[in-house]
């Protein structure tokens, strides 16, 4: 259930209203806009009647939730959610590219695509250093070294990273690490989104292989109810019957994430079709249909990369994509971030 309030309602009935919900057991979202103050209300509300709370004089309405996503629903918060990392800002208007190689191999490769991808204009550095692999006989990534080596990139180049966990048992390491990534296969691992709602890092959650949008957007709340309201979607592509393609871009998940969410949502283009070759033409649509930012996998040289070299542009591809990005994005009227 969510409360509207009045313009200009005096803080102390306010209060009383919400020390009323409380003393109900129910937990209360306070959000205030520019021109409007919602309360949502999460909990047992079978038991509230809009009746009783309408006469009170800061109330100006009172409207139901039917989704069950609430905490990341666009009704509870009806301005755009910004996400502030580094000194970038995600969300509302503001673009950003992150960039870098699927995964991290050694230090000499991950700090050229370092420092190449940030010339470029890419604002934040992407790398796997645990990789979740169909096949257990795959390069699985270096692990806690390859974290290591993130961190000397981003200490040589003054970028923030963005990294995936696989286990709740390795948040330790990743204390350093500037947003964490939830990949598309734990989109619904519960015990570990419980977990990332207690940290205080902002997470790039992956939407699953066949996950739905309502199931998408609940592990999002997940991550809300823990306590973390730092969350920005990523539509990386959904498994369809289609064999050319490795996934079917779903570029539906944006403005029907616009409508029924205030959180940012970026486009992985890498991942959707496997295909360096059309990572610009998507990347072209998702700034049309209001993405706000992309995920990209560019490496020094992807013919030798241990990991998904058909989907990563080389620096030089990267590098014509980006400015080809740039004027797309300022098209638009958004906002590049450095």
């Amino acid at each position: 259930m969510i409360v509207v309030l009045k313009q200009n309602s005096d803080k102390e009935r306010v209060e009383r209203l919400m020390q009323h919900f409380t003393d109900m057991g129910l937990r209360i979202n306070y959000s205030e806009g520019e021109d409007t103050t919602i309360l949502g209300l999460m909990g047992d509300t079978t038991r509230l009647d809009e009746g009783d709370i309408m006469a009170y004089d800061v109330v100006e309405r009172v409207q139901r939730v039917t989704e069950p996503f609430k905490a990341v629903n666009r009704k509870f918060h009806p301005e755009d959610t910004i996400i502030e990392v580094a000194g970038r800002k995600i969300g509302a208007g503001y673009f950003n590219v992150m960039a870098g190689p699927c995964s991290v191999e050694n230090e000499a490769q991950i700090v050229e695509c370092a420092e190449r991808v940030k010339a470029a204009g890419a604002s934040f550095l992407r790398g796997g250093a645990f990789k979740p692999r169909t096949s257990p006989y795959s390069f699985q990534g270096l692990e806690a070294e390859g974290l290591k080596l993130l961190l000397e990139a981003k200490r040589q180049t003054g970028l923030p990273i963005v990294t995936e966990i696989m286990s709740e048992k390795h948040l330790d390491l990743f204390a350093d690490v500037d947003i964490i990534q939830l990949g598309a296969r734990n989109m619904q691992n519960f015990m570990l989104l419980k977990e990332l709602g207690r940290c205080n890092k902002p997470i790039l959650l992956k939407r699953g292989l066949s996950a739905t949008m309502e199931e998408f957007l609940m592990a999002a709340e997940y991550i809300f109810a823990g306590g973390n309201k730092q969350v920005i979607l990523c539509e990386r592509g959904i498994r369809t019957f289609e064999k050319m393609i490795r996934n079917n871009l779903d570029l539906s998940a944006v403005p029907l994430v616009k409508m029924f969410s205030h959180l940012p949502i970026i486009i992985d283009p890498s991942h959707a079709a496997g295909r360096r070759d059309m990572v610009q033409p998507l990347s072209r649509a998702a700034i049309a249909a209001g993405a706000d930012g992309l995920i990209i996998e560019a490496h020094n040289d992807p013919k030798h990369a241990l990991c998904d070299g058909a989907q990563s542009l080389d620096l030089d591809q990267f590098d014509h994509v980006m400015s080809d990005i740039k004027r797309r994005a300022e098209f638009e009227g958004r906002v590049m971030m450095p």
